[in-house]
């Protein structure tokens, strides 16, 4: 019989309850090498700000790390695990631990065994290796690795390397008994009620986490209630939390952001000014993320927001061909100006010197 194995309840309990969670940077020196030192601090600070958990191995993370001529997938994993074991034993927490998983079947699985002996609870499974597979093998594929890990899966959008993944796939994917929760991140709405309906109707609303990868829209994502009609009833579903690139700087202002979105939701009335941060978070996302050279420049402008505020010593990454657009940096300046309530330059300040020693 199948093994499926599952993860503490106590991250079944908080994915479901909602947090924070970074994707997570790779901090490099100027000379493009691991900078460990770096690495430790942003982890801190996620931490420090109390995020619920990160995601390490992603696409923020850089998929590169897993190149021979890299070989930083362990090392990087590693490294966060290690700081977030100090930190959850300095202050009683708990963080959930998420790895990125990504390629054909093997690769996947080798880096899922390498996520369980660091101790991550989840894989965040990337289905970008299987462009043009049909339903079936994406489900054997998506079966053979959650017999290794329990999942989290992640609906990438096409623009971002990610491929059209169907309602009809996502109900199939709901039938494997260890997936806790999806990331849906198309940038499509569309797209995203597509995953919605298929949980709904395979009756998996109260047990499945859903969680924005929509940097373009996350406020409205955070506050809108999804009401899905199933044999003749009414099934609402609503996202518990974000899982983002977005959120792996002014993380403070984050974990601030979804304790409000939360609140408001439970009053059942959404202020016009939470509709005004909704439009002002977009435009911020717009300037780091790239938009307007379809996000060429996303990982640069995240690592340069970072780098102002001391956490990273540069915005350079891996590949010598992803660094900022012309005119990004402007663009960061205005955000930053125009929007001083979404950063949280002062907490970082505050506690620079400690996360970095």
């Amino acid at each position: 019989m199948d093994h499926f194995p599952m993860p503490p309840q106590f991250v079944v309990d908080r994915m479901r309850e909602g947090i924070v969670i970074p994707a997570h940077p790779l901090a490099l020196t100027d000379e493009r090498q691991f900078d460990e030192r770096r690495q430790r601090a942003l982890t801190r600070y996620y931490h420090a700000a109390e995020a619920g958990g990160v995601a390490v191995g992603v696409h923020t993370t850089q998929f590169e790390i897993r190149d021979p001529e890299h070989r930083l997938y362990e090392p990087v994993l590693r490294c966060s695990a290690e700081v977030l074991s100090e930190q959850d034993a300095a202050t009683g927490r708990q963080s959930v631990r998420i790895a990125g998983l990504c390629g054909p079947t093997e690769q996947a699985l080798q880096e899922a065994k390498v996520a369980r002996v660091h101790g991550y609870h989840l894989g965040l499974l990337s289905l970008t290796s299987f462009e043009g597979a049909n339903d079936d093998a994406l489900i054997r594929h998506c079966t053979g690795i959650a017999q290794e890990i329990p999942l989290m899966g992640f609906y990438l959008q096409p623009a971002a390397g990610g491929r059209i993944l169907s309602e009809a796939f996502w109900r199939r994917f709901l039938e494997i008994p260890n997936v806790i929760a999806i990331k849906i991140a198309p940038f499509n709405r569309y797209q995203t009620l597509d995953v919605i309906r298929a949980v709904a109707d395979v009756g998996r609303a109260q047990d499945v986490a859903l969680y924005t990868g929509n940097d373009d829209n996350i406020v409205i994502d955070l506050l809108t209630r999804f009401r899905v009609q199933v044999g003749g009833h009414a099934v609402e579903l609503q996202f518990a939390g974000g899982l983002l690139g977005h959120w792996a700087y002014w993380t403070r202002r984050a974990v601030e952001l979804l304790a409000e979105c939360k609140r408001v939701r439970a009053n059942g009335c959404v202020p016009s000014e939470q509709l005004v941060l909704a439009a002002q978070v977009t435009d911020s996302n717009s300037a780091v993320f790239d938009a307007a050279h379809q996000y060429q420049g996303a990982n640069p402008g995240i690592h340069e927001v970072l780098r102002r505020q001391g956490l990273l010593a540069t915005s350079l990454c891996l590949a010598p061909t992803a660094r900022l657009s012309p005119g990004q940096a402007e663009e960061i300046d205005r955000v930053c100006r125009v929007y001083p309530h979404l950063t949280d330059d002062d907490f970082v300040r505050e506690h620079l010197s400690e996360w970095l020693d």
